[in-house]
């Protein structure tokens, strides 16, 4: 038995005992995955017995394979992964749903059922998440025989009689706020239920620009998936690309050289050192803060500048292909980036102690938005949504991945208080930590190629890629049929599961804390717009 199958012995003993299945404890392996394959009817047994045994919830997804839909969830436990796979058939296609025992499987459920049809008996939540009213309710978009017309010209009607939760009570009003808002940012519906100023409820209603990410995907060549990975979601595009080419690779085995795998980490470090940055300031703004927004956004501004200078993108898009990557560095790139982590560390340096010092900044987001780690964990909030609660959790250190295991181990900043101010000290904190990964990565840059060549095997493959993006743990999975065109993408974004924490974490706290609680959560609304 391998070390990765030990960690779930208890579980397999259990589900053996329970069912009588009678489980090889020798699982095999997509990629270094452990993998178990189940009758449908045993589904809900082996989920309550993980969830008992304290598996963290990765993810779900489902396939069409002609006469049968493949399901999966994804666990975790000590940094170890298993992936739980049953069928069901197509024409009657239910099974037991896992949320009564993963809170964080709802809305991926929600979306499983209306893109495949699945019926997930026993949810607590049967509508629709994803469909809004695009297309008919008998219609499931990611099953084979759905007709994909790109040149529609229908226009979608409005969502107008989605079942909002109502709550009653003496002096309690709605306020919608959204989907269209007075800003830049995408749309979403933001429905509160509130008494005087305190907020009792908040239902969230997102998927107004719905991309068809999982659809577009099919049929498309390795060179066409990678180009639409880096757009899931556009502030995450490197971390995105490399989970995909991260799948890829582990389902074909192509080995990449050392030094592709550093210029990957180092793009993906300043993808999350521009973006912490960014959020930074704007939690500024959002409490009128003005020094901070301008000083964090002017030194975000500078190292978007160095980007585009080094990788010929502000957001290093297209930068990352299968095999390695395209854009090599030189002695004075590395350079210019050492000088440039200098500037920012003596900066930040100033910076920090009047931030930490300034009474009404602090007292504004001290105990604002309070997420408790009970509450994290039962959601499997991820990043720095979750360390703000006292969940470490992190790839980069709990389950290792090249080149970060050849670095020295990470600092990963953890607090407890759960609040605004919690998430705030995590980026800033984070910001440091990759200053440093940074440093190392140059200094340890190894010589070599940039670039494998990738070949087609002409047999269906797949592969799951899992990439610590700055918003947290990014999954990927990625089927290939034998032409060497995609079957499957699924990309899961962190924000599935901090999008329901900001639900939970509104509660009692006033109408103008919203902003700010929303900034400090900051979740994609592109990432889960599939």
């Amino acid at each position: 038995m391998t070390d990765n199958n030990k960690i779930h012995i208890q579980f397999l003993k259990l589900l053996n005992a329970e069912t009588g299945f009678g489980v090889d404890y020798s699982l095999p392996k997509l990629n270094v995955i452990s993998i178990l394959n189940l009758p449908s009817k045993f589904w809900q047994t082996a989920t309550s017995i993980s969830a008992k045994l304290a598996y963290r919830f990765v993810g779900i997804w489902a396939q069409d394979l002609n006469e049968t839909i493949e399901l999966n969830i994804m666990l975790e436990l000590q940094g170890v992964f298993l992936l739980l796979r049953t069928s069901i058939d197509i024409y009657t296609p239910e099974i037991a749903s896992v949320t009564p025992y993963f809170p964080a499987a709802n809305r991926l459920e929600r979306h499983t059922h209306d893109m495949f049809g699945v019926i997930f008996t026993n949810h607590p939540d049967e509508r629709r998440w994803t469909r809004h009213m695009a297309w008919h309710k008998d219609q499931f978009p990611l099953r084979k025989n759905f007709i994909f017309n790109l040149n529609s010209v229908n226009t979608t009607l409005p969502d107008n009689v989605y079942p909002f939760t109502k709550v009653h009570g003496e002096g309690v009003y709605e306020i919608p706020v959204g989907p269209v808002h007075a800003g830049i940012i995408e749309p979403g519906h933001f429905r509160f239920s509130v008494a005087g100023e305190n907020i009792i409820h908040l239902e969230e209603r997102l998927g107004y620009l719905h991309k068809g990410v999982e659809k577009l995907a099919e049929g498309c060549d390795i060179k066409q998936l990678i180009k639409i990975s880096g757009r899931v979601s556009g502030d995450s595009t490197v971390a995105y690309t490399w989970a995909t080419c991260n799948a890829l690779e582990n389902a074909s085995n192509l080995k990449i050289s050392d030094r592709a795998l550093h210029i990957r980490a180092i793009m993906c470090e300043r993808e999350r050192i521009a973006n912490h940055i960014g959020d930074f300031a704007s939690i500024c703004n959002d409490v009128a803060y003005t020094f901070g927004y301008y000083q964090l956004m002017r030194l975000k501004e500078l190292w978007l500048r160095l980007n585009k200078q080094i990788f010929g993108h502000r957001l290093m898009m297209d930068c990352i292909q299968p095999g390695g990557v395209c854009v090599d560095l030189s002695t004075q790139h590395c350079q210019d980036m050492q000088e440039q982590i200098t500037k920012f560390r003596c900066e930040l340096a100033e910076l920090y102690p009047i931030f930490e010092t300034n009474y009404g900044f602090n007292n504004r987001l001290q105990t604002t938005g309070v997420l408790s780690y009970e509450q994290a964990l039962s959601l499997g909030v991820l990043g720095y949504v979750g360390r703000a609660s006292g969940c470490k959790f992190d790839l980069r250190h709990d389950a290792c991945y090249p080149p970060y295991s050849t670095l020295q181990p990470i600092n990963i900043p953890v607090f407890q208080t759960g609040d605004v101010l919690a998430r705030l000290r995590v980026r800033a904190q984070e910001i440091l930590v990759s200053f440093d990964l940074i440093e190392q990565l140059i200094n340890t840059l190894p010589t070599g190629c940039i670039l494998e060549q990738w070949i087609n095997h002409k047999k269906i493959i797949e592969g799951i890629g899992l990439i610590e993006g700055w918003r947290g743990e990014i999954l990927v999975f990625v089927r290939v049929n034998d032409n060497g065109l995609i079957e499957r993408y699924f990309p899961r974004d962190p924000s599935w599961f901090s999008w329901p924490a900001l639900e939970m974490l509104i509660h009692d706290n006033i109408v103008p804390d919203f902003p700010v609680c929303n900034k400090s959560i900051n979740g994609s609304y592109s990432a889960v717009d599939l």
